[in-house]
């Protein structure tokens, strides 16, 4: 019963610390020009709880700055995904990745090796 009792506890506080109010991470999101970085940042700030979103390009790799208690890294990747980027976490449904401009297929080898 000790034992399930500490368990609870150490769980608890885990839960608290994930929680937190200005929490940081990194995402890996697909795209290649300045048009896919306006959409991936926008699809991560108008979430809620996300403070900050900033996407590089030639890293491939978005900050952000959220509150753990309205969201968490499942949702932004999410969001991100909806909006027609690939994350590791997410693919982009095929009808938000057709929207997306032709200058942005990043899927597309010619599109790729164009913004290079």
């Amino acid at each position: 019963m000790k034992n399930l009792i500490t368990l609870m506890t150490v769980l608890f506080a885990l839960n608290l610390t994930a929680q937190e109010k200005n929490a940081k991470a990194s995402l890996e999101v697909d795209g290649v020009c300045g048009m896919c970085k306006a959409r991936i940042e926008k699809a991560a700030i108008t979430l809620t709880g996300v403070k900050s979103a900033q996407w590089n390009l030639e890293t491939h790799e978005l900050q952000v700055i959220y509150d753990g208690r309205k969201t968490d890294v499942a949702q932004i990747a999410k969001q991100v995904a909806d909006a027609g980027h690939d994350t590791k976490a997410f693919k982009a449904p095929e009808k938000a990745y057709n929207a997306v401009a032709p200058c942005c297929k990043y899927r597309d080898e010619e599109v790729v090796k164009a913004h290079q």
